[in-house]
């Protein structure tokens, strides 16, 4: 149950097609932000470790010439 603001009247909210309450809306980006914010000024994150036995292709490039060091 909630208020319909729009008819004046309290109502079933899903019923009535209004599924996303501002404030349900306005806590979830509040809380992805505390969240962002977290993970941006964090020393550190947890990740999984790598398998074992070769990440992928060598690292190629460079400038060439005699800077080609090999």
């Amino acid at each position: 149950m909630g208020f319909d603001a729009q008819n004046g009247i309290y109502t079933d909210m899903f019923e009535a097609g209004i599924i996303d309450p501002t404030k349900v809306t306005r806590t979830g980006i509040v809380d992805v932000a505390s969240v962002a914010r977290l993970l941006t000024t964090s020393e550190a994150m947890i990740a999984d470790k790598p398998a074992s036995g070769g990440g992928g292709p060598p690292m190629g490039g460079g400038m060439g010439g005699k800077w080609n060091v090999k």
